[in-house]
């Protein structure tokens, strides 16, 4: 009996070490609402996914405000799916012309890096034109907390002078089999 667990205690760190978590994880966009509350300050032209593979969906968001917005606060929750979205980990509200001058919140630095390189959003306030995020899919590489496999829903408002003018809600899942690697 004691061999056997000595055996099994072995295998196990030899899995533990040698599974490459890349090949074991699906972690893509299922749905996306984006939601502006006045058209005279934010208009959409398109916010839509495309699927490019059984795994990989890119997020194709163009935005255009059409004035300068210099105080911009970002209210982001992310939701858990069980039985209907439940309130999961994360409820921040981050100054985005203060966290583009300097990261500053860790949760919205994890956000920001994800799409950081398919973005024009790399610049301080004030804000105004086109704001394009194109062909953005998740990377696993480049999630530093570790997630329990599930549905998951980014809610993120959106407000300029302490008005609210749009809404970005983003659906992904993240699944986490070892035994596939």
């Amino acid at each position: 009996m004691r061999c056997q667990l000595m055996i099994c205690a072995a295998i196990g760190l030899f899995l533990a070490f040698n599974i490459n978590v890349n090949d074991a994880v699906i972690f893509k966009f299922t749905n996306i609402v984006c939601e502006s509350y006045n058209q005279s300050w934010v208009v959409f032209r398109y916010c839509r996914l495309k699927a490019v593979g059984r795994d990989k969906v890119h997020l194709n968001i163009n935005a255009t405000i059409l004035h300068p917005a210099y105080n911009i606060t970002n209210h982001g929750k992310i939701f858990k799916r069980a039985s209907g979205y439940k309130p999961w980990l994360l409820d921040t509200t981050v100054d985005a012309c203060r966290f583009m001058r300097k990261n500053y919140d860790p949760f919205a630095k994890i956000v920001f890096s994800l799409f950081r390189e398919f973005s024009n959003i790399n610049h301080t306030c004030p804000y105004v034109g086109h704001q394009i995020l194109k062909d953005f899919y998740l990377k696993p590489e480049l999630l530093m907390l570790p997630f329990p496999t599930g549905d998951y829903l980014l809610s993120m408002r959106w407000y300029f002078g302490r008005r609210l003018q749009f809404d970005t809600n983003i659906s992904f899942v993240f699944v986490e089999d070892l035994l596939k690697s």
